[in-house]
């Protein structure tokens, strides 16, 4: 069945914050304040507009998103809190476009990070099943454990089944690595801005065959934030038509009953990868070969190379020979993750949905000018999330041009912050946080930082 044509809602503003190491020196509230008063500012709106919030994180109490939005203003606005896994934030988003589509408002908020710990994920709940737990007994079933963290195994064994069935080999694996790390040179709110040789990368320590440590995303604190808007809204401000990304297809779906075939690539989401995309894709009109540029959910190196194959930027079975060819960087077929991706950049899982939404629209803009690719018209984004959730979106400019570069000089004149934050990542002043907060129904107190005054005072909390 064709998916339904929704009314037309659009990115507006984005924001966020560079992506750090999790080590517990900034907290979730400061993480998602700058990310969506960076969002306000670049929307050109004060929070007075927003008529809806949404929060997404995966680790926290269950209303850190009114804590977070009180800090913008306490209109007494809805706000929903959000946790699908790693796909936290794009569903957040996905969320978002559907009440805009459905007229139910015309301007939402969507917040997300992740304040983390350090090392591998685990389960914070050991006293009930878990949600992967059936998926877990399946890999436990097919291909055994080891004592390398799930993820790494999950991914590792789809890794293991590509190179099986179709011919892939470890340095493949590495040259996926080698590219995002390359790329995130051009990105200055990735974690990690080193370059590496794919022979440094196979020689790093290894996780779960064919991955070694570079082919692995970190855990990080970060946030990111997007403001969505329906046409009405942006038809009475027209003067903000020209930065205006539209969402031309979107799909959350979940999994098939294919995800327990026995598969270890099924094991990881194809289906369901499969599925969003060409709803996502049938939606905008377009194929994958139309998108110039893809943020494609690499947590690691090996899931990166099954999703090229899942979501059509290669034929069937063929991802590595697109890699091999130079085809998913500059000069190839498809420019995946100039971002750095999650491998380099880094993966606070509550923001990095909405972090891959920011890169996406900053090039349709024509201000990732360090970065660009050319003839871009249309934009690919995927994030996965185990348990399982994928988000597949289509964004194009609403002009439906080729995205022209812009000098930074330029952008940052048109946005009144004189700079061009797609490539320098700078705070934000107080007055210019003053400008976007609420006017009338803000309160001083929701921006305290109660934690770290208790334990100065020694309070027991």
């Amino acid at each position: 069945m064709a998916p339904k044509q929704k009314a037309p809602v659009y990115v507006l503003g984005v924001g966020m914050t560079k992506f750090i190491k999790p080590r517990g020196k900034v907290d979730y509230t400061e993480l998602g304040y700058e990310a969506g008063i960076k969002a306000l500012l670049d929307a050109q709106i004060n929070y007075d507009d927003v008529e809806q919030g949404i929060a997404c994180f995966c680790y926290g109490d269950s209303t850190c998103g009114q804590r977070v939005f009180y800090q913008f203003g306490m209109t007494q606005i809805p706000i929903v809190n959000v946790n699908n896994n790693c796909s936290t934030g794009s569903t957040g988003l996905a969320m978002a476009r559907t009440l805009i589509a459905a007229g139910a408002n015309d301007c939402i908020m969507v917040v997300g990070w992740e304040k983390m710990a350090p090392g591998s994920l685990g389960s914070h709940w050991n006293d009930r099943e878990s949600p992967l737990g059936t998926t877990y007994m399946m890999m436990a079933k097919t291909r055994g454990v080891t004592k390398a963290p799930g993820a790494a195994q999950m991914f590792g064994n789809a890794g293991r089944e590509y190179m099986e069935k179709f011919g892939a080999k470890a340095e493949d694996f590495a040259e996926i690595a080698r590219i995002n790390h390359a790329h995130s040179v051009n990105n200055p709110y990735s974690q990690f801005q080193d370059v590496y040789t794919r022979d440094e990368i196979l020689a790093s320590p290894k996780i779960h065959e064919p991955l070694t440590k570079l082919q692995c995303c970190p855990t990080s604190d970060g946030g990111a934030a997007a403001v969505l808007v329906s046409q009405a809204f942006l038809d009475a401000r027209p003067h903000l038509k020209e930065q205006a990304i539209l969402i031309a297809g979107q799909a959350l779906t979940t999994d098939a009953p294919s995800l327990f075939s026995k598969s270890a690539i099924d094991l990881v989401g194809r289906e369901m990868t499969q599925k969003a995309a060409s709803i996502a894709l049938s939606e905008a009109g377009v194929t994958p070969d139309d998108c110039a540029v893809c943020e494609l959910h690499d947590c690691f190196s090996a899931n990166e190379m099954c999703l090229i194959d899942a979501l059509g930027l290669s034929e069937p079975g063929k991802a590595h020979e697109l890699v091999r060819a130079g085809g998913i960087t500059y000069g190839g077929k498809v420019v995946v993750n100039p971002s750095g991706g999650l491998i380099s950049k880094g993966h606070p899982l509550g923001a990095t949905g909405i972090a891959q939404c920011a890169e996406l629209v900053w090039h349709l803009r024509g201000w990732a000018n360090n970065r660009a690719v050319p003839k871009t018209k249309y934009a690919l984004q995927h994030n996965l999330g185990l348990g399982g959730a994928a988000v597949v979106t289509v964004y194009k400019r609403a002009d439906g041009q080729e995205a022209k570069v812009i000098s930074s000089e330029e952008v940052g004149k048109k946005n009144g912050l004189g700079y061009n934050p797609a490539v320098e990542a700078r705070g934000f002043t107080d007055e210019q946080a003053k400008k976007v907060r609420s006017k009338e129904k803000r309160s001083e107190w929701a921006l305290n930082k109660t934690f770290a005054a208790m334990q100065k005072a020694g309070a027991n909390i």
